[in-house]
């Protein structure tokens, strides 16, 4: 014989309209997260396969974040060479401009205005920081102000403040580029160009490629170019050559690395958006579905509700009189 007694009845009748509030709850928050679980126990034994994407996912943003850094600091040398090589090539421009006219008597002042554009370039900052210094980040690695600074220094080298670390970032699990350059070997020769020319115009002999060329005085690099002047103004312009060469090729090795960081960026991209469409379809929730979840949860917490306000009129101790 089945007993039925009053609180068995509410009892379970309690029970149906609390499990029909947790089923509408869990389809609201479906609803607004649009995945199945807020955190790893809701999905049960997919969980591990879900952690071992998360992992993957974070690895592969962080290489991202790393390129995308790489990617800024060398499109900024970039411009920064491009700047160095400018000034170089105007300098050659200028020294040939004064021959061909037959008056170099304001060499020196554009030499000097070209000199502060390559003091300029090898100065650049990003992002709070030299980029051609190695690693002394927070000192500028041209310390020459001007040509005069240049020709009162014991040495082209001493005018560098940068030190021979050069930075490298890592663009994937097994790659690390070196993506730093420095300031004495982008623009040393350069600089030695311009620090003779403003030795030769104190009057001091200057020494090229094993050839002194000795000026007549101080202040020779005006007016009209005697022999002497021009056999050595030709000399600065093979040296001028030679140091835009330079430049160009480590303005081109930059562009390599740019191209390689570039494309690692895309390959991770790539790599993310199916990655992110797996975890979609791991997690993902159809936002009809949870509609439907959570119409349905809330019919039973409207038949779990009828229900326990019939009990409230209802007893049996009224059906045994």
């Amino acid at each position: 014989m089945t007993r039925v007694a009053t609180a068995g009845n509410y009892q379970s009748a309690l029970l149906n309209l609390m499990t029909a509030q947790s089923r509408a709850e869990l389809a609201q928050e479906r609803m607004g997260s649009e995945k199945i679980a807020t955190d790893m126990a809701g999905y049960g034994r997919g969980a591990e396969q879900l952690t071992s994407l998360t992992s993957t996912q974070a690895r592969l943003e962080g290489f991202i974040g790393a390129g995308e850094s790489a990617a800024a600091r060398l499109s900024a040398q970039d411009l920064a060479m491009g700047r160095i090589y400018e000034a170089g090539t105007g300098a050659r421009e200028a020294i040939a401009n004064g021959l061909a006219a037959g008056s170099i008597t304001n060499l020196m002042t554009e030499l000097g205005l070209h000199y502060q554009n390559v003091q300029g370039g090898l100065n650049a900052e990003h992002q709070g920081s030299y980029l051609f210094s190695g690693g002394r980040g927070d000192v500028a690695p041209a310390t020459a102000k001007t040509m005069a600074d240049l020709a009162a220094a014991p040495s082209t080298a001493s005018t560098f403040a940068n030190d021979s670390l050069k930075q490298k970032s890592r663009i994937d699990e097994n790659t690390m580029v070196e993506t730093g350059f420095l300031a004495d070997e982008i623009g040393g020769p350069l600089t030695e160009v311009f620090r003779n020319m403003q030795a030769y115009q104190n009057g001091t002999p200057v020494i090229i490629d094993g050839v002194t060329y000795t000026p007549t005085g101080v202040g020779t690099l005006t007016g009209q170019p005697g022999a002497g002047v021009t056999a050595f103004l030709n000399a600065q312009m093979t040296q001028l050559d030679k140091a835009n060469q330079g430049v160009t090729n480590q303005n081109a090795k930059n562009g390599l690395v740019q191209n390689h960081v570039e494309s690692a960026l895309e390959a991770h991209e790539s790599q993310k958006i199916a990655l992110d469409k797996m975890m979609l379809k791991k997690t993902g929730y159809d936002p009809a579905q949870a509609v439907t979840d959570l119409q349905m949860a809330q019919v039973a917490i409207q038949a779990s509700a009828q229900v326990i306000n019939s009990l409230r009129s209802t007893s049996l101790l009224d059906l045994l009189r």
